[in-house]
């Protein structure tokens, strides 16, 4: 049954669905409230995202000098920083993105939506009081709605507001200030037992994911290494009871971030984590161009090994950088996931009116 069914067949359903609708109001809100700009950028770019492992929805813009290459962006990042060397300083965005071949699961669409900000002059440590504080403030927003909309329809006011605690999957997190905060070199000493010498050198990272069982060859990478032991021995344990911002990651997995100053083996980025949900990728921006054209091809050549679609780097965004990108802070948030997460549901489906598996579907009406 397709979610429209659903929703004319269980009309208790709305309340679920209509968490977007506010969660969008929130954060327009919040973000106004800031002094942030809101700004629109194309979702048709000639180049997208250069991420090795993200493939694109490929297309061909008619024009009258002829046929040209066309694609439906991976982020609005690359734009919304050019507005910020044309001279605006906080800026935030509600938009679609799109990511094709990621497969069906309860976590992941093709088209979804990301809510990017940035703050200039600013860094990651700004970002991260921005999670905390935008939370916290769509919890308490939600809550509010949630209980008008239960007066309305006779359900009574409901329980005493309780705006720094999220409900989800069965338990109820603590969304107070501060947030649990761990560095990669901290989270892989807790709990894969590493030290900072021995994550970063691939002969020896072998050596500890043989030992916990995983396979391991000639042909295994170090990044590979690192994303199992991070995804299967690291994540499962963040965000149990209090939001995880899990910070300072290897300067390999940041292509977009500024490296660290004391020690530039890491870079400026976090990502935050709730209930096993991840929920944002954040950085401090790097502005330096011949540093970020060195890292682009190497994604790209990358990406041609991996056999992804083909296109050029921005060098737009180049030229950008160097006119002169001021300190920046910036992230990408997934809004669908920040949905499910107030909505108390562990499935997009249950909070997208149309996902792909009811737009591409053969299920008979």
């Amino acid at each position: 049954m397709k979610n429209w069914q659903r929703l004319r067949e269980t009309p208790e359903l709305w309340t679920q669905f209509l968490v977007r609708e506010q969660v969008n109001i929130g954060i327009r809100k919040f973000f106004v409230e800031q002094g942030f700009n809101e700004v629109e950028t194309p979702l048709l770019v000639e180049h997208p995202g250069t991420e090795p492992y993200l493939e694109v929805f490929a297309t061909t813009l008619l024009t009258d000098q002829g046929e040209k290459p066309a694609f439906l962006l991976t982020s609005p990042e690359y734009a919304m920083k050019k507005l910020i060397v044309a001279g605006l300083h906080n800026v935030f965005q509600i938009c679609k993105s799109f990511r094709n071949a990621e497969g069906e699961s309860g976590r992941h669409n093709p088209e979804f939506t990301m809510l990017e900000w940035y703050r200039s002059p600013g860094s990651y440590l700004d970002i991260m009081d921005d999670c905390e504080k935008l939370l916290q403030f769509l919890a308490a927003h939600i809550l509010r709605w949630q209980q008008e909309r239960g007066a309305k329809i006779g359900e009574g006011k409901g329980a005493e507001m309780a705006p720094l605690t999220v409900a989800y999957k069965g338990n109820c997190f603590d969304i107070s200030s501060p947030w649990e905060r761990m560095s990669i070199a901290e989270a892989f000493q807790k709990y894969v037992g590493v030290d900072v010498e021995t994550l970063l050198n691939e002969v020896a990272l072998k050596k500890i994911a043989a030992q916990k069982g995983y396979q391991v060859d000639h042909t295994t990478t170090w990044e590979q290494l690192y994303n199992q032991l991070l995804l299967n021995e690291i994540e499962p344990h963040l965000g149990k009871t209090k939001p995880t911002i899990l910070y300072d990651y290897p300067a390999s997995q940041a292509a977009l971030s500024k490296p660290k100053k004391d020690d530039p083996r890491f870079a400026e980025r976090f990502e935050f984590f709730i209930g096993e949900l991840e929920l944002g990728n954040a950085f401090s921006e790097l502005t330096d161009a011949a540093e970020q054209e060195k890292r682009f091809q190497s994604e790209l050549a990358e990406r041609a090994s991996l056999g992804k679609t083909p296109y050029e780097l921005d060098h737009d965004y180049l030229e950008a950088l160097k006119v002169g990108l001021p300190p920046t802070g910036g992230i990408a948030v997934g809004v669908d996931r920040l949905v499910m997460l107030l909505a108390g549901v562990d499935h997009l489906q249950d909070v997208t009116f149309f996902p792909v598996t009811d737009v591409f579907s053969n299920e008979e009406v």
